[in-house]
């Protein structure tokens, strides 16, 4: 299936798997590309040498291109651009776009640029400052998210942009790949399928937790950083929403102090980090704190396990998703099934002509 997307990244399918942190590691990554599809590294939760060590994984594990994420607030970030310069990496995706120095200095050296956002203006500010293309997510899309539905969203964006849109949010089949062909995308990609496909690393407790929550109980909330972001609620989510701002803050700070034994830093270190943050942003110290340790209680819930002990970001999607396919399985199934909806329209189609 070719079209815009598959040409730019030379990938067989117009599908991407998204760079979940803690989830799309290296044998997740490669298992997409060798089915067809183009995998993302979650680059923006390792160290470069984390970085490093993925990329090499992937090399040895399939031919195909693939691409790595990282943001530029994150330290080592500058060292991350240097490594993809370094090894030749395809693509590169980030939601807070780099300078425009940085997105000229990859596309200098071949690799492509594709920003994730959930907003028009900021599809056309990332396409500006040079994106390739753009990967628009609607407000059923899991973790940080817009306020726009993607059947809204997406084709405003294709509209408003001259380079390829790819849709995310609430996609998981051939009918979502279709549907999102039709509205002007160039092709889709999924964050919460590929996490429950038998490739990705988060244990099967997490997956089954996954399985059997309802769409309904999949919402968005703003407790945790000020910044409208989609989750499960679950017991520890249903705990920040009724906190107050002092008690948030005394969240915070015993959830600090659990985390830093978790990873060796200390609390001190944590809150100064904290500190720096305040400076930039109109959270309370609650919640900026809450931000600093976010991707420890999201390694906590989702890869130790612990699902009612972190924050579990999701897409709405994973209420409609029932099974734990291998990644080639999902890839196959997509195509087949999309082939089998084209074909549908096409003899639809017929049958008006000849009505006509």
């Amino acid at each position: 299936m070719e079209t815009p997307l598959t040409k730019l990244l030379g990938c067989r399918y117009p599908v991407i798997q998204t760079a979940m942190g803690w989830v799309a590691d290296a044998s997740l990554v490669s298992a997409t590309c060798n089915a067809g599809g183009f995998g993302f590294l979650a680059g923006a939760v390792m160290t470069p040498e984390e970085v490093e060590r993925g990329i090499l994984h992937i090399k040895s594990a399939t031919d195909q291109p693939f691409g790595v994420n990282f943001h530029m607030y994150t330290p080592g970030a500058r060292e991350i651009i240097d490594i993809c310069i370094r090894h030749q990496v395809r693509a590169v995706s980030y939601s807070r776009s780099p300078d425009a120095l940085s997105v000229a200095k990859l596309k200098a050296a071949g690799i492509v640029c594709i920003p994730t956002v959930g907003a028009l203006k900021h599809a056309v500010n990332a396409v500006a400052l040079g994106a390739d293309a753009v990967v628009v997510q609607g407000g059923e899309g899991g973790g940080h998210t817009g306020k726009v539905a993607s059947t809204i969203l997406l084709p405003q964006v294709v509209a408003a942009l001259d380079v390829p849109v790819v849709a995310a949010g609430g996609f998981k089949d051939g009918r979502g790949l279709v549907a999102a062909l039709s509205l002007g995308a160039a092709g889709i990609a999924m964050g919460t399928r590929f996490l429950l496909t038998q490739e990705s690393p988060v244990p099967l407790t997490t997956k089954q937790y996954y399985l059997k929550t309802a769409t309904e109980q999949i919402i968005v909330s703003t407790k945790l950083d000020g910044i409208p972001q989609r989750m499960i609620q679950n017991q520890y989510l249903k705990t920040l929403e009724g906190k107050s701002t002092l008690g948030l803050l005394l969240l915070a700070i015993t959830n600090g102090l659990a985390f830093s034994k978790l990873t060796g830093s200390s609390l001190f270190s944590m809150l100064r980090s904290a500190w720096a943050m305040k400076g930039s942003n109109d959270l309370s110290l609650g919640q900026t704190m809450m931000a600093a340790n976010a991707p420890m209680m999201i390694q906590h819930s989702m890869v130790d396990g612990h699902a009612d002990q972190g924050i579990m970001p999701s897409g709405q999607i994973a209420g409609a998703i029932d099974d734990l396919p291998s990644v080639e399985n999902l890839m196959g199934s997509i195509i087949k099934e999309s082939g089998e909806v084209i074909k549908r329209l096409a003899e639809l189609n017929a049958e008006t002509l000849d009505l006509n």
